[in-house]
């Protein structure tokens, strides 16, 4: 009798015991939505320091002929 008086008190403590963890009494927590963004893409530099360097070899080669004369 000792042993079923036990066992019957467990097995009212553990269904008692899942019902806490059910839900409780406080305010429920609302999580602010995740935004994706799609990353900023950067404009291309362009040509302009290659046509800076181009510019460069031209003079370059231009002084270089009429200093050759």
């Amino acid at each position: 009798m000792r042993i079923t008086t036990t066992v019957a008190a467990a097995a009212s403590i553990a269904v008692l015991s899942t019902s806490a963890f059910a839900g409780g009494m406080s305010d429920e927590v609302m999580e602010a939505p995740v935004v994706m963004e799609e990353p900023m893409m950067e404009e291309p530099a362009g040509s302009s320091t290659a046509g800076i360097i181009v510019l460069g070899v031209l003079a370059a080669a231009l002084l270089f002929a009429a200093t050759q004369e």
